[in-house]
């Protein structure tokens, strides 16, 4: 019995806005989160999962107590918790596989959940717009349909996407919350930005922008931070993109050109520079074709450590 709202099985489908109406709680969760001031959160005790990656925690880790995302224009951020052991995932969904993405987010919470202790799954939707490709309401759509698919029972907890996270200026349509972070110890979820994006920001952009598919990022048991090694094929085009103006590499590597935010074009073009760098991943990226592991170091930032057996 998958997805239910207070006890009773979610009908589907049905657009967002429809949903909520029906479950004023979950209209109220959704009104009291857009409410909320962005708090800047530092790199202290912090894991960023970019797009097309997921993380999974629980409140027994001593170096990372808060997950979090943000920059999800059409995309949505997505948090699966346990409330028994408070094991928590946290993933950016960008649309592009979401049936097997969703699976890959249950099985990394069952890899903590004992079936026997009491508690049960809340899952948190958070992202998208009224974009005019209707990227956002597609996404929400498949999120929906793919977590009330699963055997075990879903109690979708926060439901803030498309059209009831969407705010207009001059007839044209922006997301009203663009990034999300959730508290490991306590399982608040606040709206929430981030100067800090690393470690190895540059290198987890480049695997998202040439296509690789959702992976999972942080080994709980470890409390290590381990990329890699990746593999892409060259991005087509790279020194023309380099050449365009910002308006250009909008237009055309954006889902929502009009609403993404400032530090969009340059991002991609960092990104950009990194993959005309290294058109396919060497050993200068990953050495003796070893995975990158970071740890947290007693001031609560990430630390390069030895690639294993080395």
């Amino acid at each position: 019995m998958p997805l239910l709202v207070e006890g009773r099985r979610v009908r589907l489908p049905q657009s967002a806005g429809d949903l909520v109406r029906a479950h004023p709680p979950l209209e109220e969760r959704a009104r009291l989160l857009r409410g909320q001031s962005v708090q800047q959160v530092g790199p202290q005790g912090l894991l960023y999962v970019q797009q097309r990656e997921l993380a999974v925690t629980s409140p027994k880790d001593g170096s990372v107590s808060i997950l979090g995302s943000d920059d999800a224009t059409t995309c949505h951020i997505v948090v699966l918790r346990h409330t028994g052991n408070g094991a928590t995932c946290l993933t950016h969904c960008d649309g592009s596989d979401t049936r097997a993405e969703v699976p890959l987010i249950m099985s990394s919470i069952k890899s903590f959940s004992d079936h026997a202790q009491c508690g049960r799954l809340e899952v948190h939707l958070v992202g998208g717009f009224s974009d005019d490709r209707q990227l956002s309401q597609k996404l929400t759509h498949q999120l929906l349909s793919e977590f009330d698919r699963q055997e075990e029972d879903i109690h979708l907890v926060t439901l803030c996407v498309t059209e009831l996270n969407d705010r207009e200026e001059n007839e044209n349509h922006f997301p009203i919350i663009y990034g999300i972070a959730v508290n490991i110890k306590t399982a608040e979820i606040y709206r929430a930005s981030f100067p800090d994006r690393g470690p190895e920001e540059a290198l987890r952009a480049a695997r998202a922008l040439t296509g690789g598919p959702m992976i999972s990022i942080y080994d709980a048991e470890a409390e290590h931070l381990r990329l890699g090694p990746y593999s892409w094929v060259p991005f087509p085009h790279a020194d023309f993109w380099l050449q365009q103006d910002d308006e250009q590499i909008l237009e055309n590597l954006s889902t929502s050109p009009l609403a993404e935010p400032p530090h969009f074009v340059e991002h991609i073009r960092s990104t950009l520079m990194f993959l005309k760098k290294h058109p396919s991943p060497t050993s200068a990226l990953f050495p003796g074709n070893k995975a990158l592991l970071y740890k947290k170091n007693e001031g609560g930032l990430w630390e390069k450590i030895s690639s294993p057996g080395s």
